[in-house]
């Protein structure tokens, strides 16, 4: 049984994927500390915590709201990772892209299962 946020499977990798690009984005140039390594770990760090906020909302269309946001900051993260990629900061991407497509999908399945349970 799901009592928290941290016990949701989408929460848990999300937070994990926040970890790595934190650790990524280290090895950034310093000019852009205050640009895209900025930009990147904020749309991170917004992944998992609108679902942590979702998870407590009582109301159904306040919940599916949190996790459409969440689902909009992965899309500007898998921005971010691509840009970095043709930038050059990062040199392999393919594994960071198929950790978003898994969270998407997760994200889309938790809204399906919110949807449904309306009707």
């Amino acid at each position: 049984m799901i009592k928290k946020f941290a016990d949701l499977q989408v929460w848990q990798k999300s937070h994990q994927l926040v970890l790595e690009i934190y650790k990524i984005t280290k090895k950034f140039p310093d000019n852009e500390r205050f640009g895209l390594v900025s930009q990147m770990r904020r749309a991170a760090v917004s992944i998992p915590a609108n679902i942590a906020e979702g998870f407590r909302k009582r109301g159904k269309r306040d919940k599916i709201n949190f996790y459409n946001i969440a689902q909009g900051s992965l899309d500007e993260l898998n921005y971010y990772i691509i840009l970095s990629r043709d930038l050059e900061f990062i040199s392999e991407v393919d594994p960071l892209l198929s950790k978003i497509e898994e969270i998407a999908k997760m994200l889309t399945g938790l809204i399906k299962s919110i949807t449904r349970s309306e009707q």
